[in-house]
């Protein structure tokens, strides 16, 4: 600690350096400054005495290490010990959207400025802005622990607040969700099951419309947790990048009893009647749904597998799938790297099968069943346009033509339900269904699987009337929707649906 030398006339500042070494309280041309007082020249010299231990553990500390983003964020993903679902994505962030942009620049060296470039481009090329508030939030991730290891002072992805002319939510605002009613939840899972033709998926759009369950709880419900009188939440299934279907918990941990109405637990019960005994290769368990479409051959063809190369080339298999199918994505270092891989296997792409897979899969079912019966227009595959879905005109609402010229045998094709609408969507549609029924909170949030951390919501409890009230609610939408499709015709090509249009048990 700094202190004051009596010099007679005046007093001078004296501080430690080191160990037994003190230096004098000076001016700018190192002359020493005389106080008048005590106090003023112990003031002063502290203050100099804290320069030089900062100065001191300046020159003590050691330079920080240098290391490219690529380097660091291998070294980063790989210390994680995180769900395999968490892993999965952190590695295509990294991979797809990360690299191609940072993969050489040093972690010391990295701006804010450049990253904000990055996030402007990456939402230019067509990406959401909630995807790239996803990517944003891994990379300031790696660069936390970047700031923890030494290797740079500050975060350079944390978000500024209160700069620009649009910092606010606008920012990021995307498209407002879009949801049906339980018309157009009926209509769109009787077109599903036309497309698909078979009466899964009729069932599974009802259900998930009328429980909002998440998609990985659907395609992961064991025909076991199906009730007399409520479906139990124990498992979902994530589709992994190697195509395994992943058993794991449900997101957040949102076990749940979901209650359903009796017209709801019969549809279900015709359904684990239609799905047998056998249960699937994968878990070897029973699931209520099957897959669509036919499965992924590639397990059983002799020869490298989309999964090997990614191992050989030490990148994900989304990485693998953007080099086959759009490799201008991936930086040419790494295209490099999987090209080789794929040449030294043997790698051979697509290969049919003749039956059906154990399980949806997420894309599949989004893109060739729900946007078609949601939409009435099959989406844009190369070498074809968008266009609408083929009907054979009668019975109503019409039977997708199926072969070689569909089109030119088309008598008709469908409008619209609900455009913009996703399998994601209906989960939304039945949180308003609740709203429209002024379910109490607590109860939408079991429900849905969601967790009210409140004081609030702590002292509110769910009583059996609230139940028995949103069941019968419930029960009087799909009564109204069932009446409004009866006037549109008497019956449907779907055996399920027409029976219940015809009052048949």
């Amino acid at each position: 600690m700094g202190f004051a030398d009596n010099r007679g006339d005046y007093w001078r500042g004296r501080y430690k350096i080191a160990p037994g070494k003190y230096g004098t309280v000076a001016d700018e041309y190192g002359k020493t400054i005389r106080f008048r007082t005590k106090r003023a020249a112990e003031k002063a010299a502290a203050v100099e005495e804290e320069k030089a231990l900062i100065a001191s553990r300046a020159a003590a500390a050691p330079e920080p290490e240098q290391i490219t983003f690529g380097d660091y964020a291998s070294r980063w993903y790989a210390g994680q010990d995180l769900a395999v679902s968490t892993m999965q994505n952190y590695r295509r962030h990294i991979e797809e959207h990360l690299l191609p942009e940072f993969e050489d620049a040093l972690v010391s060296e990295i701006t804010p400025g450049e990253i904000e470039t990055w996030e402007r481009s990456e939402r230019a090329r067509g990406y959401a802005a909630g995807s790239v508030k996803t990517w944003r939030g891994t990379l300031h991730l790696i660069f936390a622990d970047a700031v923890d290891e030494g290797l740079r002072e500050s975060n350079p992805a944390t978000r500024r607040r209160g700069r620009g002319k649009r910092a606010g939510r606008s920012r990021n605002r995307g498209p407002e969700k879009v949801v049906t009613s339980a018309l157009g939840v009926l209509l769109i899972a009787e077109r599903a099951a036309l497309l698909s033709g078979r009466e899964d998926e009729f069932v599974a759009v009802v259900l998930k419309g009328y429980t909002g369950m998440r998609w990985g709880e659907i395609v992961g419900l064991e025909t076991q947790f199906v009730r007399r009188a409520a479906v139990r939440v124990e498992h979902q299934l994530y589709e992994l990048d190697s195509g395994e279907m992943h058993r794991c918990p449900p997101k957040d941990d949102s076990y749940r009893t979901i209650d359903s109405p009796d017209w709801l637990s019969k549809l279900l019960a015709g359904q684990v009647a239609r799905a047998g005994e056998k249960p699937c290769a994968c878990h070897g368990l029973r699931y209520l749904f099957s897959g669509h479409g036919a499965a992924n051959g590639a397990t059983r063809r002799p020869g490298a597998k989309l999964a090997d190369v990614a191992r050989v080339a030490g990148v994900s298999t989304g990485t693998v799938s953007n080099v086959l199918n759009r490799p201008g994505a991936v930086p040419e270092a790494t295209r490099a790297v999987v090209e080789k891989a794929v040449a030294d296997l043997g790698y051979i792409r697509a290969w049919p099968s003749g039956e059906n897979a154990a399980h949806w899969r997420r894309n599949g079912f989004a893109t060739w069943l729900f946007q078609p019966a949601a939409t009435g227009w099959y989406p844009k595959k190369a070498p074809q346009e968008a266009r609408p879905v083929p009907l054979i005109a009668e019975p109503w609402p019409g039977i997708p033509a199926r072969g070689r010229g569909a089109a030119g045998r088309a008598e008709a094709s469908w409008l619209p339900i609900a455009r913009g609408l996703t399998p994601h969507g209906l989960r939304h549609s039945h949180k308003t269904m609740m709203d429209e029924l002024r379910t109490p909170p607590k109860l939408k949030d079991e429900r849905m699987g969601h967790e009210d951390g409140s004081v609030q919501a702590r002292y509110s409890h769910i009583t059996p009337e609230m139940r028995r009230e949103l069941l019968a609610g419930l029960t009087g939408m799909w009564e109204e929707s069932l009446e409004a499709r009866r006037r549109m015709a008497p019956g449907s090509p779907v055996t399920v649906l027409d029976a219940l249009l015809r009052g048949r048990p």
